[in-house]
């Protein structure tokens, strides 16, 4: 944050569980507030709290991931819904959902981060086919192996790395810059007639259902 409003842009942070329906509520009053309206939205959040074999998941580990991972991202969405329509038709509205390509070639001890990823593919669709008459566009990122905090677990030993990497074509972990562009572009204009569509940015990573 500090490093855009160097750049003179206005910026502001707040905190927001998108499990929770007070927060999302608090951070649409938040943005309407500072900035007359919402334009667009980027679902980000996720969470994986679990590592192993599928059928070593427990119930808990299944709600807390499909709660945050997939309802959240559904919920957040309509809350932002009727802000967007209050810009006019002559304004589109753009929401970016971020996958995985887990949703695709899963995740080695994943199982239900990779589940709920493949599940977001879906909801992209049928948020797109509903919300398109309010002129508001719905697409998906779905980033590979990008090397952050979120994702050490996949990359934090160089054997693990090298394993990971067999899997792309362009033989390198992904950066956050690699993804900023192309959400970018789906927020805007240009892509003024897309809508439903999964853009995958992989390395080349297999990426078919």
């Amino acid at each position: 944050m500090n490093i855009l409003q160097g750049e003179g842009l206005s910026v502001t942070g707040t905190v927001c569980h998108v499990g929770k329906a007070e927060d999302r509520e608090r951070l649409v009053a938040m943005a309407v507030k500072l900035h007359g309206g919402i334009d667009i939205l980027v679902s980000n959040a996720a969470v994986n709290p679990f590592i192993g074999s599928l059928m070593d998941a427990t119930e808990e580990v299944w709600d807390k991931v499909l709660d945050v991972n997939v309802k959240a991202t559904a919920l957040m969405t309509k809350a932002v819904v009727p802000e967007m329509e209050k810009r006019g038709y002559h304004k589109s509205g753009s929401v970016v959902i971020v996958a995985s390509i887990g949703a695709f070639t899963p995740f080695p001890g994943l199982g239900p981060y990779n589940v709920s990823k493949t599940a977001l593919l879906g909801l992209t669709k049928n948020l797109a086919l509903e919300l398109a008459p309010k002129n508001i566009r719905v697409n998906c990122l779905a980033p590979g192996l990008i090397r952050t905090n979120f994702s050490s677990v996949l990359w934090k030993d160089k054997e693990r790395e090298d394993r990971m990497k067999e899997f792309m074509h362009i033989r390198r972990l992904g950066k956050p810059e690699d993804c900023a562009g192309i959400v970018s572009f789906l927020c805007s204009e240009d892509a003024s007639y897309i809508t439903g569509e999964t853009v995958v940015v992989g390395g080349g990573t297999p990426s078919r259902l």
